[in-house]
Protein backbone atom coordinates (compact mmCIF):
# COMPACT_ATOMS: atom_id res chain seq x y z
CA UNK A 1 0.00 0.00 0.00
CA UNK A 2 1.30 3.48 -0.88
CA UNK A 3 1.95 5.85 2.08
CA UNK A 4 1.78 9.82 1.87
CA UNK A 5 2.95 12.44 3.90
CA UNK A 6 -0.01 15.11 3.38
CA UNK A 7 1.09 19.06 4.14
CA UNK A 8 -1.81 21.22 4.94
CA UNK A 9 -0.73 24.48 4.71
CA UNK A 10 -2.89 27.56 6.59
CA UNK A 11 -4.29 29.74 4.34
CA UNK A 12 -3.73 33.47 5.25
CA UNK A 13 -6.94 35.61 6.41
CA UNK A 14 -8.09 38.18 4.85
CA UNK A 15 -7.24 40.52 7.63
CA UNK A 16 -3.62 39.67 7.85
CA UNK A 17 -1.94 42.41 10.26
CA UNK A 18 1.50 43.01 11.80
CA UNK A 19 0.61 43.32 15.79
CA UNK A 20 3.76 42.05 17.39
CA UNK A 21 2.02 39.60 19.94
CA UNK A 22 3.99 37.16 20.77
CA UNK A 23 6.50 37.97 23.37
CA UNK A 24 9.51 35.79 22.57
CA UNK A 25 9.52 35.45 18.78
CA UNK A 26 11.79 38.28 17.95
CA UNK A 27 10.97 38.49 14.26
CA UNK A 28 7.23 39.45 15.35
CA UNK A 29 7.82 41.82 17.88
CA UNK A 30 10.35 43.59 15.10
CA UNK A 31 7.81 43.88 12.64
CA UNK A 32 4.99 45.37 15.43
CA UNK A 33 2.64 47.73 13.59
CA UNK A 34 3.86 47.83 10.26
CA UNK A 35 1.76 48.23 7.25
CA UNK A 36 0.70 44.53 5.60
CA UNK A 37 -0.72 43.07 2.15
CA UNK A 38 -3.08 40.44 2.67
CA UNK A 39 -3.72 39.41 -0.63
CA UNK A 40 0.36 39.32 -1.17
CA UNK A 41 0.16 37.40 1.90
CA UNK A 42 -2.17 34.70 0.90
CA UNK A 43 -0.82 34.54 -2.64
CA UNK A 44 2.48 34.06 -1.39
CA UNK A 45 1.40 31.34 0.42
CA UNK A 46 -0.79 29.47 -2.15
CA UNK A 47 2.23 29.52 -5.05
CA UNK A 48 4.39 27.74 -2.53
CA UNK A 49 1.39 24.86 -2.13
CA UNK A 50 0.73 25.25 -5.94
CA UNK A 51 5.10 24.74 -6.19
CA UNK A 52 4.94 21.63 -3.58
CA UNK A 53 1.79 20.23 -5.62
CA UNK A 54 4.07 20.15 -9.06
CA UNK A 55 6.94 18.74 -7.18
CA UNK A 56 4.27 15.56 -7.04
CA UNK A 57 3.70 16.36 -3.22
CA UNK A 58 0.48 16.18 -2.02
CA UNK A 59 -0.53 19.69 -0.78
CA UNK A 60 -3.42 20.86 1.30
CA UNK A 61 -5.18 23.97 2.21
CA UNK A 62 -6.28 25.00 5.96
CA UNK A 63 -9.28 27.45 6.46
CA UNK A 64 -7.43 30.68 8.21
CA UNK A 65 -9.61 31.95 11.31
CA UNK A 66 -12.26 34.77 11.70
CA UNK A 67 -10.56 37.73 12.82
CA UNK A 68 -11.82 40.11 14.55
CA UNK A 69 -13.16 37.72 17.30
CA UNK A 70 -15.80 39.73 17.86
CA UNK A 71 -17.41 36.49 20.01
CA UNK A 72 -14.23 36.53 22.42
CA UNK A 73 -14.55 40.74 22.71
CA UNK A 74 -17.95 40.07 23.86
CA UNK A 75 -16.82 37.41 26.37
CA UNK A 76 -14.71 39.96 27.94
CA UNK A 77 -17.56 42.52 28.66
CA UNK A 78 -17.61 44.76 25.08
CA UNK A 79 -21.37 44.87 24.08
CA UNK A 80 -23.42 46.86 21.74
CA UNK A 81 -23.59 46.36 17.49
CA UNK A 82 -20.23 44.51 16.55
CA UNK A 83 -19.40 48.06 15.29
CA UNK A 84 -19.97 49.41 19.00
CA UNK A 85 -17.88 46.06 20.15
CA UNK A 86 -14.88 46.56 17.45
CA UNK A 87 -14.73 50.53 18.43
CA UNK A 88 -15.22 50.11 22.06
CA UNK A 89 -12.41 47.51 22.27
CA UNK A 90 -10.17 49.20 19.84
CA UNK A 91 -10.24 52.52 21.92
CA UNK A 92 -10.66 51.12 25.90
CA UNK A 93 -8.06 48.19 25.50
CA UNK A 94 -6.14 48.19 22.68
CA UNK A 95 -3.50 45.62 23.13
CA UNK A 96 -6.85 43.17 23.79
CA UNK A 97 -8.53 44.49 20.78
CA UNK A 98 -5.27 43.43 18.93
CA UNK A 99 -5.10 39.88 20.10
CA UNK A 100 -8.39 39.56 19.29
CA UNK A 101 -7.41 40.30 15.79
CA UNK A 102 -4.29 38.11 15.51
CA UNK A 103 -3.34 36.71 12.18
CA UNK A 104 -1.52 34.00 14.32
CA UNK A 105 -4.02 30.74 12.84
CA UNK A 106 -1.92 31.29 9.24
CA UNK A 107 0.99 29.12 11.16
CA UNK A 108 -0.96 25.30 11.29
CA UNK A 109 2.09 23.97 12.77
CA UNK A 110 0.20 25.08 15.39
CA UNK A 111 -2.88 23.69 14.68
CA UNK A 112 -2.40 20.63 16.32
CA UNK A 113 -0.17 17.40 17.18
CA UNK A 114 -0.98 14.79 14.61
CA UNK A 115 0.26 10.68 15.13
CA UNK A 116 -0.43 8.66 12.39
CA UNK A 117 -2.30 5.22 12.45
CA UNK A 118 1.44 3.26 12.09
CA UNK A 119 2.06 4.84 15.58
CA UNK A 120 -1.28 4.43 17.25
CA UNK A 121 -2.67 1.46 19.12
CA UNK A 122 -6.68 1.44 17.74
CA UNK A 123 -4.41 2.02 14.15
CA UNK A 124 -6.12 5.51 13.24
CA UNK A 125 -4.79 8.67 12.79
CA UNK A 126 -5.01 10.76 15.80
CA UNK A 127 -5.59 14.38 16.05
CA UNK A 128 -5.30 17.07 19.00
CA UNK A 129 -5.97 20.66 18.42
CA UNK A 130 -3.23 22.63 20.48
CA UNK A 131 -4.84 24.97 23.39
CA UNK A 132 -2.00 27.52 22.80
CA UNK A 133 -2.32 28.52 26.30
CA UNK A 134 0.84 30.74 26.83
CA UNK A 135 -0.21 33.58 24.12
CA UNK A 136 -3.66 34.77 24.77
CA UNK A 137 -4.21 35.97 21.33
CA UNK A 138 -3.39 32.00 20.15
CA UNK A 139 -5.45 30.62 22.25
CA UNK A 140 -8.89 31.85 20.98
CA UNK A 141 -8.35 29.15 18.09
CA UNK A 142 -8.32 25.71 18.85
CA UNK A 143 -11.95 25.45 18.71
CA UNK A 144 -12.38 26.31 15.62
CA UNK A 145 -9.33 24.38 14.72
CA UNK A 146 -10.91 21.22 16.08
CA UNK A 147 -14.15 22.33 13.86
CA UNK A 148 -11.91 23.04 10.60
CA UNK A 149 -9.85 19.57 10.98
CA UNK A 150 -13.17 17.49 11.54
CA UNK A 151 -14.56 18.37 8.62
CA UNK A 152 -11.49 18.17 6.58
CA UNK A 153 -10.75 14.53 8.18
CA UNK A 154 -14.26 13.27 8.48
CA UNK A 155 -14.50 9.76 8.49
CA UNK A 156 -14.46 8.44 11.85
CA UNK A 157 -13.18 4.97 10.31
CA UNK A 158 -9.78 6.30 9.61
CA UNK A 159 -9.57 9.15 11.80
CA UNK A 160 -9.99 10.53 15.12
CA UNK A 161 -10.18 13.74 17.12
CA UNK A 162 -10.03 14.56 20.52
CA UNK A 163 -10.61 18.10 22.63
CA UNK A 164 -7.68 20.40 23.02
CA UNK A 165 -5.81 20.31 26.38
CA UNK A 166 -7.21 21.58 29.65
CA UNK A 167 -6.92 25.58 29.13
CA UNK A 168 -4.10 25.85 31.91
CA UNK A 169 -0.18 26.26 31.19
CA UNK A 170 0.36 23.76 33.31
CA UNK A 171 -0.81 21.95 29.93
CA UNK A 172 0.26 24.44 27.41
CA UNK A 173 0.64 22.59 24.14
CA UNK A 174 1.58 24.18 21.04
CA UNK A 175 1.34 21.32 18.92
CA UNK A 176 3.04 20.25 15.67
CA UNK A 177 5.93 23.16 16.28
CA UNK A 178 7.57 20.93 19.58
CA UNK A 179 7.10 17.85 17.61
CA UNK A 180 8.67 15.59 14.90
CA UNK A 181 8.34 11.98 13.72
CA UNK A 182 11.13 9.45 12.67
CA UNK A 183 10.44 6.85 10.52
CA UNK A 184 12.14 4.73 7.51
CA UNK A 185 8.89 4.86 5.68
CA UNK A 186 5.72 7.50 6.68
CA UNK A 187 3.23 3.91 6.65
CA UNK A 188 5.25 2.76 8.72
CA UNK A 189 5.35 2.65 12.73
CA UNK A 190 7.91 5.28 13.74
CA UNK A 191 9.23 7.18 16.79
CA UNK A 192 7.73 10.32 17.63
CA UNK A 193 9.78 13.64 19.31
CA UNK A 194 8.16 15.35 21.84
CA UNK A 195 10.22 18.71 22.61
CA UNK A 196 9.21 20.52 25.51
CA UNK A 197 10.43 24.05 27.66
CA UNK A 198 9.92 22.96 30.96
CA UNK A 199 8.02 21.04 33.59
CA UNK A 200 5.04 22.39 34.63
CA UNK A 201 4.30 20.62 38.50
CA UNK A 202 8.34 20.52 39.17
CA UNK A 203 10.19 23.67 39.00
CA UNK A 204 13.78 22.39 39.96
CA UNK A 205 14.11 21.10 36.32
CA UNK A 206 16.35 23.58 33.97
CA UNK A 207 13.57 26.17 32.48
CA UNK A 208 14.59 29.60 30.26
CA UNK A 209 14.37 32.72 32.13
CA UNK A 210 13.91 35.64 30.33
CA UNK A 211 11.59 34.27 27.44
CA UNK A 212 8.44 31.61 28.23
CA UNK A 213 8.95 28.05 27.72
CA UNK A 214 5.82 27.41 25.84
CA UNK A 215 5.34 23.57 25.92
CA UNK A 216 5.17 21.83 28.93
CA UNK A 217 6.48 17.90 29.52
CA UNK A 218 2.88 17.14 31.04
CA UNK A 219 1.20 17.97 28.01
CA UNK A 220 3.39 15.85 25.48
CA UNK A 221 2.44 13.22 27.92
CA UNK A 222 -1.19 13.49 27.57
CA UNK A 223 -1.10 14.12 23.92
CA UNK A 224 0.65 10.91 23.75
CA UNK A 225 -1.70 8.93 26.26
CA UNK A 226 -5.06 10.73 23.90
CA UNK A 227 -3.19 9.50 20.92
CA UNK A 228 -2.44 5.71 22.27
CA UNK A 229 1.16 5.74 21.62
CA UNK A 230 3.76 3.35 22.68
CA UNK A 231 6.06 3.99 25.37
CA UNK A 232 9.01 2.08 23.31
CA UNK A 233 7.85 5.02 20.38
CA UNK A 234 8.21 7.80 22.07
CA UNK A 235 10.93 10.27 22.87
CA UNK A 236 10.51 13.47 25.08
CA UNK A 237 13.57 16.00 25.15
CA UNK A 238 13.81 19.18 27.02
CA UNK A 239 14.72 22.03 24.46
CA UNK A 240 18.02 23.89 25.85
CA UNK A 241 16.59 26.38 27.98
CA UNK A 242 19.33 29.25 26.87
CA UNK A 243 18.42 28.86 22.83
CA UNK A 244 14.50 29.48 24.22
CA UNK A 245 16.06 32.89 25.59
CA UNK A 246 17.80 34.02 22.67
CA UNK A 247 14.19 33.52 20.62
CA UNK A 248 14.01 30.34 19.89
CA UNK A 249 9.81 30.07 20.67
CA UNK A 250 9.58 26.81 19.49
CA UNK A 251 11.56 23.70 18.71
CA UNK A 252 10.89 23.78 14.64
CA UNK A 253 13.26 27.19 15.00
CA UNK A 254 15.75 25.00 15.71
CA UNK A 255 15.02 21.40 14.46
CA UNK A 256 13.14 19.66 12.05
CA UNK A 257 12.99 15.96 11.18
CA UNK A 258 11.55 14.24 7.69
CA UNK A 259 11.48 10.39 7.90
CA UNK A 260 14.90 9.22 8.43
CA UNK A 261 16.64 12.49 9.13
CA UNK A 262 16.45 14.71 11.83
CA UNK A 263 17.90 18.40 11.24
CA UNK A 264 19.27 20.36 14.21
CA UNK A 265 21.49 22.93 15.43
CA UNK A 266 23.94 21.82 18.36
CA UNK A 267 22.69 24.22 20.29
CA UNK A 268 18.70 22.69 20.04
CA UNK A 269 18.26 20.53 22.58
CA UNK A 270 19.49 20.11 26.35
CA UNK A 271 21.41 16.94 27.39
CA UNK A 272 21.75 16.34 23.28
CA UNK A 273 23.76 12.60 22.86
CA UNK A 274 21.77 11.39 25.68
CA UNK A 275 18.48 12.60 23.39
CA UNK A 276 20.28 11.51 20.53
CA UNK A 277 21.18 7.85 21.98
CA UNK A 278 17.48 7.18 22.98
CA UNK A 279 15.85 8.20 19.03
CA UNK A 280 18.73 5.83 17.93
CA UNK A 281 17.41 3.08 20.28
CA UNK A 282 13.86 3.52 19.91
CA UNK A 283 14.36 3.65 16.21
CA UNK A 284 16.35 0.38 15.71
CA UNK A 285 18.45 -1.19 13.34
CA UNK A 286 17.53 0.78 10.65
CA UNK A 287 19.09 3.59 8.71
CA UNK A 288 19.15 7.15 10.74
CA UNK A 289 20.86 10.38 10.04
CA UNK A 290 21.61 13.35 12.83
CA UNK A 291 22.72 16.22 10.83
CA UNK A 292 23.96 18.86 13.02
CA UNK A 293 24.66 22.20 12.27
CA UNK A 294 27.30 23.66 14.50
CA UNK A 295 27.65 27.22 15.84
CA UNK A 296 30.71 28.03 14.25
CA UNK A 297 28.40 27.60 10.92
CA UNK A 298 25.61 28.61 11.22
CA UNK A 299 25.12 30.98 15.02
CA UNK A 300 21.66 30.51 16.83
CA UNK A 301 21.02 34.06 15.49
CA UNK A 302 21.78 34.08 12.34
CA UNK A 303 19.08 30.57 12.22
CA UNK A 304 16.74 32.56 13.67
CA UNK A 305 16.88 35.42 11.37
CA UNK A 306 16.97 33.09 8.53
CA UNK A 307 14.62 30.23 9.51
CA UNK A 308 16.80 27.76 8.32
CA UNK A 309 15.00 25.24 10.99
CA UNK A 310 12.14 26.50 10.12
CA UNK A 311 12.55 24.85 6.76
CA UNK A 312 10.39 22.21 5.29
CA UNK A 313 12.41 18.94 4.81
CA UNK A 314 10.24 16.85 2.16
CA UNK A 315 10.51 13.58 0.43
CA UNK A 316 10.28 14.05 -3.71
CA UNK A 317 8.56 11.09 -5.67
CA UNK A 318 12.34 10.17 -6.91
CA UNK A 319 13.19 9.53 -3.27
CA UNK A 320 15.89 12.23 -2.62
CA UNK A 321 14.97 14.59 -0.04
CA UNK A 322 14.63 18.65 -0.25
CA UNK A 323 14.71 21.46 1.89
CA UNK A 324 12.05 24.21 1.57
CA UNK A 325 13.57 27.71 2.09
CA UNK A 326 12.58 30.75 2.99
CA UNK A 327 14.98 33.18 0.78
CA UNK A 328 15.94 34.81 3.78
CA UNK A 329 18.00 31.26 3.78
CA UNK A 330 19.60 32.37 0.46
CA UNK A 331 20.22 35.88 1.26
CA UNK A 332 22.21 35.14 4.64
CA UNK A 333 25.41 34.43 3.89
CA UNK A 334 26.57 31.94 6.78
CA UNK A 335 23.42 29.74 6.16
CA UNK A 336 23.47 30.01 1.80
CA UNK A 337 27.01 28.83 2.55
CA UNK A 338 26.26 25.94 4.62
CA UNK A 339 23.30 25.08 2.25
CA UNK A 340 25.52 25.20 -0.53
CA UNK A 341 27.72 22.39 1.41
CA UNK A 342 24.54 20.48 2.87
CA UNK A 343 23.91 18.90 -0.30
CA UNK A 344 26.96 18.34 -1.67
CA UNK A 345 27.33 16.23 1.80
CA UNK A 346 26.25 11.80 1.94
CA UNK A 347 22.76 12.69 3.36
CA UNK A 348 19.78 12.19 2.00
CA UNK A 349 19.18 16.14 1.40
CA UNK A 350 20.31 16.08 -2.29
CA UNK A 351 18.96 20.40 -2.64
CA UNK A 352 17.12 23.47 -1.62
CA UNK A 353 14.47 25.48 -3.26
CA UNK A 354 14.17 29.11 -2.04
CA UNK A 355 10.34 30.94 -1.60
CA UNK A 356 9.25 34.11 -0.77
CA UNK A 357 7.18 33.99 2.26
CA UNK A 358 8.11 37.32 3.25
CA UNK A 359 5.04 38.17 4.53
CA UNK A 360 4.87 35.47 6.98
CA UNK A 361 8.49 36.17 7.80
CA UNK A 362 8.13 39.34 9.00
CA UNK A 363 4.75 38.51 11.48
CA UNK A 364 7.51 35.53 13.00
CA UNK A 365 6.69 32.16 10.64
CA UNK A 366 8.89 30.33 8.09
CA UNK A 367 7.38 27.39 6.00
CA UNK A 368 7.49 25.07 8.11
CA UNK A 369 5.36 27.47 10.21
CA UNK A 370 2.90 27.13 7.74
CA UNK A 371 2.12 23.93 7.05
CA UNK A 372 0.45 20.81 9.35
CA UNK A 373 1.86 17.25 8.57
CA UNK A 374 -0.31 14.37 8.12
CA UNK A 375 1.35 10.84 7.26
CA UNK A 376 -1.30 8.67 5.81
CA UNK A 377 -1.83 5.78 3.92
CA UNK A 378 -3.35 5.57 0.38
CA UNK A 379 -6.83 4.33 1.91
CA UNK A 380 -6.50 6.93 4.47
CA UNK A 381 -5.51 9.80 1.98
CA UNK A 382 -8.85 9.39 -0.63
CA UNK A 383 -11.05 9.47 3.00
CA UNK A 384 -10.49 12.94 3.38
CA UNK A 385 -12.17 15.78 2.26
CA UNK A 386 -11.13 15.71 -1.46
CA UNK A 387 -11.89 19.86 -1.98
CA UNK A 388 -9.41 20.68 0.28
CA UNK A 389 -6.21 19.25 -2.04
CA UNK A 390 -4.39 21.29 -4.17
CA UNK A 391 -4.44 21.01 -7.80
CA UNK A 392 -4.85 23.51 -11.24
CA UNK A 393 -8.03 23.93 -10.23
CA UNK A 394 -8.21 24.81 -6.82
CA UNK A 395 -5.25 27.19 -7.48
CA UNK A 396 -7.36 29.31 -9.97
CA UNK A 397 -10.34 29.15 -7.17
CA UNK A 398 -8.53 30.28 -4.43
CA UNK A 399 -6.06 33.36 -6.47
CA UNK A 400 -9.74 34.73 -7.91
CA UNK A 401 -11.45 34.31 -4.51
CA UNK A 402 -8.52 36.62 -3.03
CA UNK A 403 -8.52 38.69 -5.30
CA UNK A 404 -12.29 39.30 -4.66
CA UNK A 405 -12.45 39.22 -1.34
CA UNK A 406 -8.85 40.67 0.02
CA UNK A 407 -7.29 44.50 0.52
CA UNK A 408 -3.98 45.01 -0.85
CA UNK A 409 -3.03 47.13 2.53
CA UNK A 410 -4.11 46.94 5.67
CA UNK A 411 -2.94 49.05 9.08
CA UNK A 412 -3.89 48.23 12.66
CA UNK A 413 -6.44 51.08 12.97
CA UNK A 414 -8.33 49.11 9.59
CA UNK A 415 -9.24 46.47 12.11
CA UNK A 416 -11.91 48.37 13.90
CA UNK A 417 -13.70 48.91 10.58
CA UNK A 418 -16.66 47.23 10.37
CA UNK A 419 -16.71 46.83 6.56
CA UNK A 420 -13.85 45.10 7.41
CA UNK A 421 -15.51 42.16 9.80
CA UNK A 422 -18.11 42.03 7.14
CA UNK A 423 -15.39 41.70 4.24
CA UNK A 424 -14.02 38.90 5.87
CA UNK A 425 -16.80 37.17 6.88
CA UNK A 426 -18.44 37.21 3.62
CA UNK A 427 -15.11 36.03 2.26
CA UNK A 428 -15.15 32.98 4.57
CA UNK A 429 -18.53 32.09 4.14
CA UNK A 430 -17.56 31.75 0.59
CA UNK A 431 -14.17 29.83 1.19
CA UNK A 432 -16.59 27.38 3.26
CA UNK A 433 -18.45 26.26 0.46
CA UNK A 434 -15.11 26.23 -1.67
CA UNK A 435 -13.67 23.55 0.47
CA UNK A 436 -16.97 22.10 0.81
CA UNK A 437 -16.57 22.53 4.72
CA UNK A 438 -19.73 23.08 6.08
CA UNK A 439 -19.94 25.76 8.77
CA UNK A 440 -17.05 26.33 11.01
CA UNK A 441 -17.32 29.49 12.20
CA UNK A 442 -19.33 31.18 14.59
CA UNK A 443 -21.00 33.33 12.94
CA UNK A 444 -22.06 30.39 10.90
CA UNK A 445 -23.14 28.45 13.63
CA UNK A 446 -25.75 30.90 15.53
Amino acid sequence: MKQFEVNFDGLVGPTHNYAGLSYGNVASLNNASASSSPKQAAKQGLKKMKALADLGMIQGVLAPQERPDVYALRRLGFSGSDSEVLNKAAKQAPAIFQACCSASSMWTANAATVSPSADTQDGKVHFTPANLTNKFHRSLEPQVTGNILKAIFKDQKHFAHHQHLPDNEHFGDEGAANHTRLCSAYGEAGVEIFVYGRHAFDNSKPAPTKFPARQTFEASQAVARLHGLNDDKVVYILQNPQVIDQGVFHNDVISVGNQNVLFYHDQAFHQTEQALSEIKRKFGDKELHFIRVDSQDVSVQDAIKSYLFNTQIITLPNGNMAIIAPSECEENPAVAAYLKKLVSLNTPIKEVKFFDVKQSMRNGGGPACLRLRVAMTEQECAAINQSTLMNDALFERLNNWVDTHYRDQLLIDDLRDPQLLLESRTALDELTQLLKLGSVYPFQLI
